[in-house]
């Protein structure tokens, strides 16, 4: 998925992105409220944790633009407030979740997934096509009942072509999806990670390229 993490403490937003990093997510991190609308409305974010006291621009108003642009995507709040009242204003602005601080990573990880469920089509828990089973919750992939080892960059590009459910999927929604903004959108990243995954995923070749379109399963 694609994330935005939204947290005005480098260090608690660091531990943050490098955490959903190792869950194959591509993550944007800013420090201000201001960086957060204006990544929201060039990037298609899946899910933004969102700090509910952000400088120059408040939390809650980020979320309220996020709420009025009609964006699909999935708001987790943080905040240092416990009382419930803070809670419920947090939801009623338009967030979807809610979590105080201080927090696990592993359960902000875990929130974080579930909230990407719902900000796209409903998917099985466990991909599968062309003899491929892939576990997102595990993060295990398996080809024919041989376990098949991917590096995350891998994982991501195979996650987002099973979801595609044979459809062809371009280089630059890969790029999107997998990737985060520091990637150099005429950089090879996509097909070098594609032609990893063929090797790895072996014979019969089940990656197929459609010319000037993009990948899919078969």
């Amino acid at each position: 998925m694609r994330v935005l993490v939204a947290e005005d403490e480098p260090q608690l937003a660091g531990a943050i992105a490098e955490w959903l990093r190792e869950d194959a997510h591509a993550v944007d991190v800013v420090l201000d409220g201001a960086a957060a609308m204006e990544r929201a409305s060039v990037n298609d974010y899946d899910v933004v944790v969102l700090d509910r006291d952000l400088p120059i621009v408040h939390g809650d108003d980020v979320c309220r633009a996020l709420v009025a642009a009609g964006s699909a995507t999935r708001v987790l709040m943080l905040t240092a407030a416990v009382a419930v009242t803070d809670r419920v204003t947090g939801l009623s602005l338009g967030a979807d979740d809610y979590l105080t601080k201080p927090f696990a990573l592993a359960e902000l990880a875990a929130r974080v997934h579930a909230l990407g469920r719902r900000s796209r089509p409903a998917a099985p828990p466990v991909l599968r096509r062309g003899g491929i089973v892939l576990d997102p919750a595990r993060h295990q992939t398996f080809r024919d009942g041989r376990y098949v080892p991917l590096s995350r960059k891998e994982f991501g590009v195979l996650a987002e072509l099973l979801r595609a459910d044979g459809g062809t999927v371009s280089a630059e929604q890969l790029l999107e999806k997998v990737w985060d903004e520091h990637a150099d959108p005429f950089t090879a990243a996509v097909r070098l990670a594609i032609l990893k995954l063929r090797r790895k995923l072996g014979d019969p070749p089940v990656v197929e390229t459609v010319a000037g379109v993009g990948y899919r399963i078969r």
